[in-house]
């Protein structure tokens, strides 16, 4: 082959792709970019033998026509505004093939085209794609193909304004992740202050302080995997939570180191009224110990708690000493209430005497009946104590009703109170009749209203006599 036999091209693959006479493959068999695009990338760690070249979607050559020709030495024009750019030269084949070599190229790149539209439509990262764009834009500019240039620029040129927008877009996005990323690290870093901020005294420390570590990892993660802040930004939230940390730390070694001062104090005072108790849980002296023991429970009660299982251990000392003074005076007093019994038995027989003068009929007959038993009440002596109060209840009984009777007597035979009732009924039987008189002489006047007032006070003064009545009968 001569010289001017082999392909003239202004680009590489062009040359690479000159036919030969061994059989080289022709143009029409080169596979496009897109449909080398489309082909599954096999996994690097899995060799795979290489796929066979997909055949290619066969060009319209009378697309191709209307923008390119072809001259008899397999030169290859384009035209653009109407004027023609040389193309390259593929000799040695047919006009359609040649003209079909350069159309493929033109259909390769709008189909970048078309591929880099979908991808800013899918949300693809705007700086790739700009990158491709200017590529093919190149590639374009450099006249080595048939097609229509101006609608495929065109293209483009949309493309560049809706990456504009994907761009905005983007940035938008990103300021958002931001955003929301800030505000997770300053949520961490205000509940790490939160945290620290509260009063010792009442911090539950081991829940704040657990809760305090899932902080610490969560910032860590977010350091780790989370977007990326600037660092003066980044540096003044870590300087707070590390502030916040610091403080809660402190705070707790101050509060368990007063704790355990105030823990040695409360053992040192429990163990002076453990003393006391066990000093005094063998006196005899029923009345004086037992009020020894009252004052130290009120001592113990105002000391200052010790940690729960000291504080456990020390009350179990104070109340086993305590169990041996009033286990003691229980079984002193069981004695003397078995020495009781038999005064028992006479109270409840004097009891049973008292509670037969009730319902009190003969109040001079009852009143001495019960001093009789009063009387025999005293002499009887003690009884134990667990029936003390069930006695002195019943005699207390009888005794009350025996002094209503006797009130109700003198009040019924009092003259001066008979004196009242008696003038009270004069007043209101004088009231009843003028008030009969009022309505009647209303009546009379044709007064409607006048007499249904007269009537109305006249119904109450009524119902007042009534009960003046009933008490006067109960006085005589």
């Amino acid at each position: 082959m001569t010289e001017s036999q082999k392909p003239d091209d202004t680009t590489a693959e062009a040359a690479a792709s000159t036919p030969s006479s061994a059989g080289a493959p022709s143009p029409a068999s080169i596979p496009s970019p897109a449909a080398m695009a489309a082909k599954p990338k096999p996994k690097p760690a899995t060799p795979a033998a290489p796929a066979a070249p997909a055949a290619p979607a066969p060009v319209s050559l009378a697309e191709a026509s209307k923008w390119g020709r072809v001259e008899g030495d397999g030169h290859v024009f384009v035209t653009i505004d109407g004027e023609e750019h040389p193309v390259g030269q593929y000799p040695d084949v047919t006009a359609d093939e040649a003209l079909a070599y350069f159309a493929r190229k033109y259909e390769d790149a709008v189909a970048q085209i078309a591929l880099h539209e979908q991808r800013v439509s899918t949300h693809a990262p705007v700086a790739d794609v700009r990158k491709a764009v200017e590529h093919l834009r190149a590639q374009l500019s450099e006249r080595a193909m048939v097609g229509d240039i101006r609608a495929a620029e065109a293209r483009l040129e949309a493309l560049e304004a809706s990456l504009a927008q994907a761009e905005e877009h983007e940035k938008a996005a990103h300021e958002k992740a931001r955003a929301e990323e800030l505000a997770r690290r300053e949520a961490i870093v205000a509940e790490a202050e939160q945290i620290s901020g509260q009063d010792p005294e009442r911090t539950q420390w081991k829940t704040s302080g657990a809760r305090m570590n899932e902080l610490f990892e969560d910032w860590k993660a977010a350091q780790k995997s989370g977007l990326r802040l600037s660092r003066s930004i980044e540096d003044a939230l870590w300087k707070r939570f590390r502030a916040a940390r610091t403080q809660f730390d402190r705070h707790r070694r101050a509060y368990f180191s007063q704790l355990d001062s105030m823990n040695a104090q409360a053992k040192t005072a429990k163990e002076r009224l453990i003393a006391e108790a066990e000093s005094i849980q063998t006196s005899t002296d029923w009345g004086w110990a037992a009020g020894e023991y009252r004052r130290l429970m009120e001592e113990w009660k105002a000391a200052p708690r010790a940690s729960r299982k000291e504080d456990d251990a020390l009350w179990a000392r104070f109340r086993a000493a305590q169990n041996v003074f009033f286990e003691a005076r229980q079984a002193a007093n069981a004695a003397v209430d078995r020495e009781y019994a038999a005064n028992l038995k006479v109270k409840e027989a004097l009891l049973a005497e008292a509670q037969e003068l009730l319902p009190v009929r003969d109040l001079g007959a009852a009143k001495k009946a019960l001093q009789s038993i009063r009387d025999r009440w005293e002499d009887a002596g003690r009884v134990p104590r667990g029936d003390m109060a069930r006695v002195e209840a019943g005699l207390r009984k009888v005794e009350d009703a025996v002094a209503q009777a006797d009130n109700e007597n003198w009040r019924r035979t009092d003259p001066e109170t008979k004196a009242r009732t008696d003038s009270a009924l004069t007043q209101l039987e004088a009231s009843i009749a003028a008030l009969e008189a009022e309505a009647e002489e209303a009546d009379a006047k044709g007064d409607s209203r006048a007499a249904s007032k007269a009537r109305e006070a006249l119904e109450a003064r009524k119902s007042w006599l009534e009960q003046l009545q009933k008490s006067a009968s109960e006085l005589s």
